[in-house]
């Protein structure tokens, strides 16, 4: 699925389950939310916390999921290509830092 078909995919299912897109503020608390269930299972599956007893099979690839979903709602109620966006982004990412990492004497 390319982003494009994925921001596609959120806008249909919206329309058709959803009746209408959460407000842009409510949106930014969703992911919010869902970043800090991403959190949660990172630092207790490569950090020092444990998981409660009943959480040790949290699904990682769902919340992150979770996250991407309410990024692309974002995206998609803003008006924003993600496609286009990730593009620039890879860009200015490529020419500001092509040769920083590579010289990090710490990595």
């Amino acid at each position: 699925m390319t982003i494009k078909e994925a921001q596609d995919t959120v806008n249909q299912w919206i329309m058709q389950y959803g009746k209408r897109y959460f407000n842009e503020l409510t949106n930014m608390t969703v992911l919010t939310e869902e970043v800090g269930e991403v959190a949660r299972i990172i630092s207790r599956r490569y950090g020092e916390q444990s998981f409660k007893a009943g959480e040790e099979n949290a699904d990682l690839g769902d919340e992150l999921a979770d996250v991407m979903w309410v990024i692309i709602c974002l995206a998609n109620q803003t008006g924003i290509d993600l496609t286009e966006a990730f593009e620039k982004n890879v860009a200015k990412k490529t020419g500001r830092d092509s040769e920083r990492h590579l010289k990090n004497p710490k990595l």
